[in-house]
């Protein structure tokens, strides 16, 4: 199997970004019977702007093909980690977690913690994000009424002398 390529995301790339996103809630939308789901309603020009903002983009490309993204903004000592989307037919497949690693290492000298929220009965989500140290911490709802889990995970840094 051929590992993706995991970069920065750049302002051109807010297209692909936007329809792999919307493919890969598209899930989540089914689960939950709400097609107006945050994902699914984020405008072209909300993932540009999220692109030239400062938070950290990266995105996952087999050849020129964009399969994935992920974004974190950091904010005090805690790195949130959102939108985390895989293209739908290669989910399974490790990109999701890889995704996820690279962009806890691109924000681990900056932070203490990571945290991320997901639909609560989101089994397959919660067992990803478990697999990689994260715990839920609580459960709040979104602005549609549907419960989400909030995960925490601390940041395990070299570059950091905390002990």
């Amino acid at each position: 199997m051929i590992e993706p390529r995991i970069a920065p995301a750049d302002v051109p790339d807010a297209g692909e970004i936007l329809t792999v996103q919307r493919a890969a809630y598209l899930v989540e939308a089914q689960r939950y019977a709400d097609p107006f789901l945050p994902p699914l309603t984020e405008t072209l020009e909300e993932v540009r702007a999220a692109l030239a903002g400062p938070a950290t983009v990266l995105t996952a490309r087999l050849g020129h093909r964009l399969v994935g993204s992920v974004r974190a903004h950091v904010d005090g000592d805690t790195a949130h980690v959102g939108r985390l989307a895989v293209a739908p037919d290669q989910q399974g497949r490790g990109v999701g977690g890889r995704l996820l690693r690279a962009v806890e290492a691109a924000c681990a000298a900056r932070v203490r913690r990571l945290a991320l929220f997901t639909g609560a009965d989101s089994e397959q989500n919660l067992r990803l994000y478990h697999r990689h140290g994260y715990r839920v911490v609580g459960h709040r709802p979104d602005p549609n009424g549907h419960r989400l889990a909030l995960l925490e995970k601390a940041v395990v840094s070299p570059a950091r002398n905390d002990a």
